[in-house]
């Protein structure tokens, strides 16, 4: 059965809606936790495709986390594979580095709801497409890159230039988390050095204002967010027993 590879840093973030779509295409998900066993070598010849997710470590900390080194390699050898990479938050920034872009702290951290902004680019991307002009999208960064060369970037806020970009035709960094529903919003918040994080921020998003504006938007961003992942996943292609299969039967599965 085809699988893609995932690389989680985390227990608090996880896939989130983007699991249930996976193995909906009838991928097996094989992770890759991080934080469990630091000292892992995933080989990613043995995968159809590769996500990268977040979490609160940053690219210059490999020397004491050395599984941020794995891990770029990894993503570099993905890319001279020519398999589908996607990296959220920590990954973008992570398959920013691969490409030879600089990773640092923002002049201003994101946390909560922001206004996407898609490019020219971003509007006519075969993934990004369904966010249109723009977008509500869920945030939580305080580093951001610069857009590799030969990327063409997608989408930007108000407070942060870098938000999306593609590089060559199967391979994505998103700064955002399109893969949050409420009840994930709801376990950063309660996550102790997560909410110190937004406490000493200095934001005007708080808890309280967190979580009004996630029932106001979350269904639309999880609405478009279903469309954009299941682009990328058409990237990555059907298991070939589920491709080769009648369309009726592929239906039924």
């Amino acid at each position: 059965m085809s699988r893609l590879v995932v690389f989680q840093h985390v227990a608090a973030e996880p896939l989130g809606t983007l699991d249930a779509l996976i193995r909906r295409r009838g991928h097996r998900i094989r992770f890759h936790n991080f934080e469990r066993h630091p000292e892992a070598q995933p080989n990613i010849d043995r995968y159809r495709g590769l996500v990268v997710l977040g979490g609160p470590m940053n690219v210059e900390d490999q020397a004491r986390r050395p599984h941020l080194a794995t891990e770029l390699r990894a993503i570099e050898r993905a890319l001279r594979q020519d398999k589908p990479v996607l990296g959220i938050c920590l990954g973008a920034q992570l398959l920013a580095h691969v490409l030879g872009a600089p990773v640092r702290r923002h002049a201003q951290p994101e946390i909560g709801w922001y206004d996407l902004q898609c490019t020219d680019a971003g509007r006519r991307d075969p993934v990004l497409a369904p966010l249109g002009a723009g977008a509500p999208v869920f945030q939580w960064h305080a580093r951001t890159y610069d857009l590799p060369a030969g990327a063409v970037q997608l989408a930007r806020t108000d407070t942060c230039e870098q938000q999306a970009f593609r590089w060559g035709d199967r391979a994505y960094g998103f700064q955002f988390h399109l893969e949050m529903d409420e009840a994930l919003v709801e376990r950063w918040l309660r996550v102790p050095a997560y909410r110190e994080e937004l406490a000493a921020s200095g934001l005007g998003q708080d808890e309280a204002a967190i979580r009004a504006l996630t029932r106001l938007r979350i269904a639309t961003m999880q609405a478009q967010a279903r469309q954009v992942f299941d682009r990328f996943l058409d990237l990555v292609g059907r298991p070939p027993r589920l491709a080769a299969a009648p369309a009726t039967a592929a239906a039924c599965a």
